[in-house]
């Protein structure tokens, strides 16, 4: 008769293999893309990359500084930001998501500062009961926060108060103004967000999840599970590293993964002791290539169809035209009207006098003058005492001035003539075309 050892079930035993090495890992590289973000994050308003100044209503654009009346310019710089965004999200998935968003960059952040701090109580002070450590860590914890919260509200508010009249505002405590108020409420809400919500907010309000959702396709990159050999050994470590605490293994398509890859170290970490490579990776889709050097080099960066070419050309040619747009405005503009208030005036010499009226706007961070010269009208001068107006930088001044002809210039009537303007120091002149009237009869005085 059978022992009760001989009619226990036995687990099916694995081949033992040598260790091999793991892949190197995606979360110090991710890491490293964080600090690089949190710097650029930080560095932007200070140096005019972008920044919407409302007090002053001017956007800030790789330098470029727009005014609101060129709203056109501005409309297409933030769709240009958008559009980009969409086709990493068709191209590269949730990836902006796991290596690029603030919010996940500084709710990872915040987390493991939240964790140092405990393991640190808990090993200095372990004399002391649980509850008072627990305490001590969140106290700790709550401060430092609420130092970064008041930093990363005044890098937030610096992209669109003026960064300098802002330290002026937090140097003064101000929480009357609109400037203060709009600090001290995202100072609040910043604190509440990364001490309490943090990867929460990823999982139930931001949108970016259901726009990938619908943007991604078939060879969308994404971070997927593949075992036809049965190889997982039910550690659950890629499930325990995961920050938005999902399962990577119920489907490559769960509206909360990140593309973080956390989960693909853990697993090629914890198999390579196995002799066994991992079993989840980053994949194009469906189209499964492996890591086979045959690969072309455009379909390592994702251009595998003609749609994603055409997304890339249309993407090139929007970027194109945007920079041409804003190479070819004007930092220096002039705008020129007559006043018919009046048709024409004749002083006692018997000169006739037309009144035109000059707006000089500088969009450049110089000093700047504008030059006045007229063509096409005989016997005509431009009577301008200063000779030059200038005009500082964000400055818009307007200036009326007089074209001054003699009787025996110009005909009778209405006389067609252009006023040249010639901005310095960029040298940029400008044509507009005027008309000059003129009695029909001779004028006396």
């Amino acid at each position: 008769m059978a022992s009760v050892a001989e009619m226990k079930p036995r687990k099916p035993v694995r081949s033992k293999k040598d260790p091999i090495t793991p892949p190197a890992p995606w979360h110090p590289f991710r890491k490293k893309i964080h600090a690089a973000c949190f710097v650029v994050f930080c560095i932007l308003p200070f140096f005019n990359l972008i920044r919407f100044d409302i007090p002053r209503q001017r956007f800030y654009f790789l330098g470029y500084e727009l005014w609101i009346s060129e709203f056109a310019i501005i409309f297409f710089s933030l769709m240009f930001l958008m559009f980009t965004i969409a086709a990493i999200s068709m191209l590269y998935g949730r990836l902006y998501c796991g290596y690029f968003c603030p919010q996940m960059i500084f709710s990872e952040a915040f987390s493991e500062l939240e964790e140092f701090i405990r393991k640190k109580i808990n090993k200095r002070f372990i004399t002391w009961d649980k509850k008072t450590r627990s305490i001590a860590g969140q106290v700790i914890f709550y401060i430092i926060l609420w130092v970064g919260s008041v930093f990363l509200a005044f890098v937030f508010i610096a992209y669109f108060v003026e960064p300098r009249d802002l330290i002026q505002r937090l140097i003064s405590l101000d929480v009357v103004s609109a400037g203060g108020i709009a600090g001290a409420a995202t100072t609040l809400v910043t604190f509440i967000d990364f001490a309490f919500v943090r990867q929460r907010f990823c999982k139930t309000v931001c949108p970016y999840g259901y726009l990938q959702g619908i943007l991604a396709d078939s060879k969308t990159l994404l971070v997927q599970y593949h075992d036809p050999a049965q190889a997982c050994i039910e550690c659950k470590k890629c499930v325990r590293v995961c920050p938005m605490e999902i399962d990577i293994r119920d489907g490559a398509h769960q509206i909360e993964c990140i593309h973080c890859a956390d989960c693909v170290d853990a697993c090629n970490e914890v198999l390579a002791k196995l002799g066994t490579p991992g079993l989840i990776d980053y994949e194009w889709g469906a189209v499964n290539q492996g890591g086979s050097t045959k690969i072309p080099w455009y379909h390592r960066i994702g251009l595998r169809d003609r749609k994603r070419w055409v997304l890339m050309l249309v993407l090139m040619f929007y970027a194109t035209g945007l920079m041409v747009a804003l190479s070819m405005r004007d930092p220096v503009l002039v705008q020129i009207s007559p006043q018919r208030d009046q048709l024409y005036e004749v002083n006692e010499s018997g000169d006739v006098t037309n009144k035109f009226r000059a707006r000089i706007t500088n969009r450049s961070p110089e000093n700047a003058y504008v030059v006045f010269s007229i063509q096409s009208l005989p016997g005509a001068r431009l009577d301008l005492p200063e000779g030059r107006i200038p005009v500082d930088p964000g400055e818009s001044v307007v200036r009326t001035f007089d074209v001054v002809a003699h009787p025996s210039g110009p005909g009778p009537g209405v006389n067609h003539f252009s006023i040249t303007s010639e901005s310095m120091p960029d040298g940029h002149a400008r044509s507009f075309d005027m008309t000059f009237i003129m009695p029909f009869e001779e004028a006396s005085p």
